[in-house]
């Protein structure tokens, strides 16, 4: 297995969806099925037990007994570490904002075929998150039009290069090609990056995304948010 392998773990309370899955995941190069669980009582008990953590986990919203909320919350306290994509089948557009203030990387509909959830899988590995088009829509009309002015203040404002590197952040470039971009190592971009998350309170990329729209560091309309 080399570097580029995705660790991916599977969780849904039907079995078959996570025999096809797993199946189909593992019969791509770039993917490895470390996890399979049918609850989230079951996810959970196998990470309490040292099982090896994806980088990556596909979670049915709707399950029996704890539900993909539930799990949600409990691997935000404990496994932070590890990527969330949500899958429903009752998907609504309108709920995005509550899966983006919950650190999902990405929110999608259940039924998606299994390529483009492939690629999208492939996206948050390389950007952190995926915002289907329609999903940003929703977080600009999600966002408050009484939402205060920002007082910058300057011991906490962003400087001028932390700006540009938030405004690349925002085109999903990755940490390399920001280096490559504004002529900085990478070590120096991820120096920003920290910075930027400490100044803005946020915790994700996602996080950023939104302060940066709302502040009216980037302009959602020009978001690149395809791939």
């Amino acid at each position: 297995m080399n570097n580029l392998t995705i660790k991916l773990g599977i969780v849904d309370d039907e079995t078959l969806i996570v025999s096809l899955l797993s199946s189909y995941f593992e019969k791509l190069n770039d993917f490895n099925v470390v996890l399979t669980a049918e609850s989230g009582e079951h996810l959970l008990s196998q990470l309490e037990s040292g099982q090896e953590k994806p980088e990556i986990l596909l979670l049915d919203i709707n399950m029996g007994g704890m539900s993909g909320i539930e799990t949600l919350n409990h691997l935000r306290k404990k496994y932070d570490d590890i990527q969330v994509i949500v899958m429903s089948s009752h998907y609504k557009k309108n709920f995005t904002g509550f899966m983006l203030k919950n650190g999902v990387a990405a929110f999608i509909p259940k039924g998606i075929s299994p390529q483009a959830l492939s690629d999208i899988i492939r996206h948050v590995k390389n950007h952190d998150y995926y915002f289907l088009p329609e999903q940003m829509e929703v977080v600009r009309k999600q966002i408050s039009s009484r939402s205060p002015e920002p007082i910058l203040d300057t011991k906490k404002s962003l400087s001028e290069r932390e700006i540009d590197v938030l405004q690349l952040i925002c085109q999903q470039k990755t940490s390399q090609e920001i280096s490559e971009k504004l002529h900085v190592t990478k070590s120096t971009v991820e120096g920003h990056k920290r910075s930027i998350f400490a100044k803005t309170n946020t915790k994700n990329i996602a996080g950023l995304v939104i302060f940066a729209v709302q502040n009216e560091i980037v302009d959602i309309n020009n978001l690149n948010v395809e791939f």
